[in-house]
């Protein structure tokens, strides 16, 4: 049975953690059936339906946009029809802000490409002017209230989130608790008219206020869920961006723009809303989310529109905002699209899998039950011969077999068992956002727990991204960096040389803070280098004013360099500066400075003593820079920075210290099962040094640069993948090669970071895809699962760590539920089949549904990790998601509860010596009770499947605490004083003792159970591809 299951599941139930097709979306939902409320059930189900027609509805105003891109003379007519010939009027409200164009006609700029327009205002100049702003010192924060008043706030229309009320009137819509609802007024109406007011109220009555106590936790536990979700979804369009305001760099958030900033741009960001270009260089805009056009922009002072939700691709500049919010095509965009919704993780498919299968059992067992119940008190009608006599009697007989068949159909529904994995993600995402992890999709956090390998970056993730020049060498000498007379025996040249490569080849900025300190913002590796030169003495705000940088190059991750090229004062000739990965630099140079400042031919003897300086350092674990010149002497008419005839200058050692708990983070990875690789453009030398310090490359594993890996065929690289443990010198096309051989060759589950915008096709490729939160760009956050936000990796341990829990508290939750299911489902059909009746009446079916469900998930879904989770190998990508451990544990707990439950059923008065005129009520309130504290003592079995000390860390879980003093102690209640509604009365403190002493004998079987081995299905494995066990197994390990 076990096998058939499992093979059901996997061919209508399985679905790709990310980006998984339609046709397996479709097949599950097809094959999903007994839904009791569909509207609860699929309301974290991506629609379907609503996403093929956003598809059409995007295509369409991408089309339009494209017409007003690239159609300017169209564009007016096609997007503004009207508005040139009639004009634009300046609002009272405008003028009396101390603007001089409307938001309207300033809009228009952008949106139309309106050259002219923009022209005739005075271009970017004048238009700062009709703002108000001042394109260097950026917008007065004081005004920024008045700003948002005229202009508009940077933020889309959204649909407003659901009420609280509406999570109520979600939980209602269950068709079993509206037929139970229906049933209980029919009661109230049969039983007035045959017992009379108010005693025969008192039955209907009692399910009407269980099914809104169900219904009411229900409601107050997925309101809870939708809040979290929408903190998590406000933090992740949250984007930081730099601006320059009250005459100072700094960031702010994308919500807090407002038209006058001046935004700072540079490769990987989003453009956060429409703009012109005031200065910038080589600046390309893919533009590709609006229009659908793949070709990059290239933006300049003959086309400087820039558009809001653009990315940008390459280069770097300066921005004007002129409209934000709802003025913009992609605030336009974002509305007319509805939400989709996100698409299903593969566990919610699983168990609405599994619901489906026990819902279609139990549904058979409740219309067996009735037609057995029905049956029953027919023959006994008949053998009275009475067949033809009815009364309200009878009516209200046959009314209850109903109750107690559609109970049945409530209990053995596990509506709650996809919900439950929604629950737990949502607890788990909150969770981790408090350890720096944002969690972008929800399946990730699941697959997270399946990850058995991890290829992360070096820079910023295994080190602190704090970086230092701890060494340069220049004019033939090593030295010391730290002290800022290091330059005292090189000459004025030399130095002067040094400081202009520092200063005028950078991206950095030195700014001054509120403090009136001067401060560096820029990469960390810049920062360190700008910090070195004015430790030197050089100041970075007289070279930028006297010298015009004619072109740029920025950095990117294939060049591995940056390069400027100046106009030098007073003269026609140009000098080009490079800095980056040390021997590509060096290659480039023919030349070298000596003490006199002098360029001097570098011989073949000195490149080979630089060359053992530059691996001397990155033996020393020192991140090396090489940094050149070159004077040109006809710059005139040239579209590209020289390649080679450089100078080299010197070459820097940086250092970036690994940070404190790494190590200790590695060695959680390798003790769970999880490889760690590092992946890093750095030198190898430099590379293989902090890898062995984080304890990433042992004695047997291989270490190798990009190129030499690029060279290998698909089988050398299979042959020594399994080894490598270092990648240096790498592209991003490297990582993406490697991710791809991991997945598809090797079967691995891959979990890979990064941060730079070239890294985005590994991200998307890896199963997780890991950035960076401080480092990474726009570009790379957006093709990622998860951000890292403190860029640390003991965070992305912190990320396995919760998807291991989920996965576990998911399958204990299922565990405890599928046994409540079975006993519950079997107690009720064999009374009634034997007895004529059920044991248990509605409402006290109603509240052991209560437990199971929403409660039970409560307490086992949201249960912390524990250290233990990572001393075991991960869960296999195709393993069994119900075990052979679980079934172990449910069927055995299930014989024991079934037993007891029937003996007590049919010789309970006997074997309790129970005598009186309630003898039969008080029977059946122990049999209930006895009931419940199996379901509380069994849920303390679930925490754990197989060790045996199930208390462990039990007054850590809080939720788990609570849930079960609220269970207890409204047991109580309901045994010793709701009797009225739930037809049950008190009961002595001896019989109180037997049912807990019941219940607790579970705990002894739980035990004797743990002690049975579980066999593992080898043959599954080889064929599924499960490497890896979920569990740890055996009474040996228990």
């Amino acid at each position: 049975m076990r096998s058939r299951m499992e093979d059901y599941l996997r061919k209508n139930f399985d679905v790709e953690p990310k980006r998984p097709s339609n046709e397996a979306l479709r097949r599950w939902r097809d094959a999903v059936s007994v839904v009791k409320n569909p509207r609860r059930r699929f309301r974290m189900v991506a629609d379907l339906a609503k996403r093929a027609e956003d598809d059409k509805k995007r295509k369409k105003l991408q089309e339009k946009i494209r017409v007003a891109l690239y159609v300017q003379k169209a564009a007016l007519q096609f997007i503004d029809a009207g508005k040139e010939a009639r004009g634009y009027s300046l609002s009272k409200q405008v003028s009396d802000a101390g603007f001089s164009i409307s938001p309207d006609e300033l809009a228009s700029f952008v949106r139309s490409h309106d050259k002219k327009g923009l022209e005739a205002r005075g271009g970017v100049d004048g238009v700062a002017g009709n703002i108000s702003v001042s394109l260097k010192e950026g917008v007065v924060s004081s005004k920024i209230p008045d700003r948002q008043d005229v202009f508009g706030l940077n933020r889309f229309m959204e649909k407003p989130s659901k009420g609280f009320w509406m999570f109520v009137w979600e939980a209602i819509q269950d068709l079993t608790l509206i037929i139970l609802m229906v049933s209980a007024v029919v009661s109230i109406g049969v039983g007035i008219a045959t017992e009379g007011w108010p005693k025969g109220m008192y039955d209907g009555l009692g399910i009407i206020l269980s099914i809104l106590l169900v219904v009411m936790v229900t409601a107050i536990s997925d309101y809870r869920q939708s809040l979290q979700f929408k903190e998590l979804d406000k933090e992740k369009k949250n984007i930081m961006i730099q601006v320059t305001r009250d005459g100072r760099r700094q960031k702010v958030s994308i919500y807090d723009l407002v038209v006058g900033d001046v935004v700072h741009l540079s490769i990987g960001d989003q453009v956060p809303a429409d703009g012109l270009l005031i200065s910038g260089h080589s600046l390309q805009i893919d533009e590709s989310s609006l229009s659908g056009e793949s070709e990059p922009v290239d933006i300049n002072q003959d086309r400087p529109f820039i558009l809001g939700g653009t990315k940008v691709q390459d280069g770097s500049g300066k921005m004007l905002v002129t409209s934000v919010g709802m003025r913009t095509e992609w605030g336009q965009l974002m509305v007319t699209l509805s939400e989709g919704g996100d698409n299903e993780t593969p566990l919610q498919v699983k168990l609405n899998g599994v619901a489906t299968i026990i819902g279609k059992i139990g549904l058979a067992f409740a219309a067996l039950t009735f037609v057995v119940l029905t049956t029953r008190y027919l023959v006994n009608k008949g053998m009275h011969h009475d067949m033809t006599n009815w009364s309200m009697n009878d009516a209200s007989a046959l009314l209850n077999y109903f109750s107690t068949a559609v109970i049945i159909i409530v209990v053995a529904v596990p509506e709650g068992l996809p919900l439950a994995v929604t629950l737990s993600l949502a607890f788990a995402m909150k969770k981790l956002m408090g350890d720096k992890a944002l969690v972008r999709h929800l399946s990730a956090c699941e697959t997270m727990g399946s990850a058995n390998c991890i290829c992360t970056d070096k820079t910023g993730t295994l080190t602190t991204n704090h970086m230092v020049v701890n060494k340069i060498w220049i004019c033939d000498e090593a030295k010391s960096a730290q002290d800022k007379d290091v330059l005292k025996s090189v000459s004025e040249k030399v130095y002067n040389l040094l400081l202009q490569s520092i200063f005028l080849n950078t991206t950095s900025e030195v700014v001054k803070g509120e403090d009136g300190k001067n401060s560096v913002i820029g990469t960390p590796t810049e920062m360190a280098i700008v910090e070195f030169g004015m430790l030197l003495g050089g100041d970075f705000k007289s070279f930028n004013e006297e010298y015009k940088i004619d072109m740029v190059e920025p950095f990117n991750s294939i060049k591995k360099k940056m390069s400027v090229q100046v106009a030098l004062p007073g003269s026609d000739m140009s000098r080009a500066f490079c800095k980056g990965a040390s021997e590509i630099v060096l290659g480039m140079c023919d030349k070298v400075v000596n003490t006199d400042g002098e360029a001097l031919p570098l011989s073949e003897e000195q490149r080979n003593k630089i060359s053992d300086v530059i691996n001397g350092f990155s033996c020393e674990a020192l991140r090396t820079l090489c940094v050149a010149f070159k004077d040109i002497e006809s710059p005139s008419g040239a579209e590209s920075i020289p390649e080679d005839g450089y100078t080299i200058i010197a070459v820097v050692g940086i250092k970036d210290p690994v940070r404190p708990a790494v190590r200790e983070a590695v060695k959680t990875c390798l003790d769970a099962g999880i490889t760690v690789r590092m992946v890093t453009g750095d030198n190898i030398n430099t590379a293989k040094a902090i890898a062995k310090e984080c304890g990433i490359l042992t004695e047997d594993g291989l270490a190798i640069e990009g190129p030499d890996f690029r060279k290998m065929s698909e089988q050398e690289m299979a042959e020594i993948i399994p080894k490598l443990q270092v990648m240096a010198r790498s592209l991003p096309l490297d990582k993406h090669t490697l991710v791809k051989q991991l997945r598809n060759v090797h079967k691995d589950v891959v979990a890979v970071t990064g941060d730079g915008t070239n890294d985005a096709p590994a991200l998307h490729e890896a199963d997780i895809g890991l950035a960076m939160g401080i480092a990474g760009t726009e570009v790379a956050k957006e093709n990622a699962d998860v951000i890292i936000m403190d860029d640390n990796f003991t965070s992305i341990v912190n990320v396995a760590r919760w998807g291991r829990a989920v996965y576990i508290n998911i399958q204990k939750f299922v565990q405890f539920q599928l046994t409540v299911n079975i006993v519950a489902l079997m107690l009720n059909f064999v009374s009634a089949c034997v007895s004529g009746s059920a044991p248990l009446t509605a409402v006290q079916m109603l509240w052991v549904n209560l437990i199971m469900d929403t409660l039970g998930a409560l307490a086992l879904a949201t249960e912390p990790p524990h250290d233990g989770l990572m001393r075991r190998p991960p869960v296999g990508r195709n393993t069994n998601f119900i075990t052979g451990i679980m079934w172990r544990n449910i069927i055995g707990q299930s014989i024991y509860q079934i037993t007891v439950l029937l003996v007590l059923n049919f010789c309970g008065m006997r074997l309790l010596n129970i005598t009186g005129p309630k003898a039969s009520s008080t029977l059946k309130t122990f049999i209930f009770n006895s009931f419940v504290f199996c379901q509380v003592f069994n849920e303390i079995n679930s925490r754990d499947m197989e060790k045996i000390n199930v208390f462990g860390g039990l007054f850590q879980s809080y939720t788990f605490m609570v849930v079960m003093i609220c269970t207890v102690v409204f047991q109580i209640l309901i045994i010793e004083f709701l009797g009225t509604f739930t037809q049950t009365v008190p009961l002595s403190w001896e019989l109180w003792l037997a049912s807990v002493l019941i219940g607790a004998v579970s705990l002894l079987v739980a035990l004797v159970l743990k002690c049975i081995p579980v066999s593992i299905r080898k043959q599954d494995a080889k064929d599924h591809g499960d490497i890896h066990e979920p569990l740890l197994r055996g009474p040996e390990l228990a």
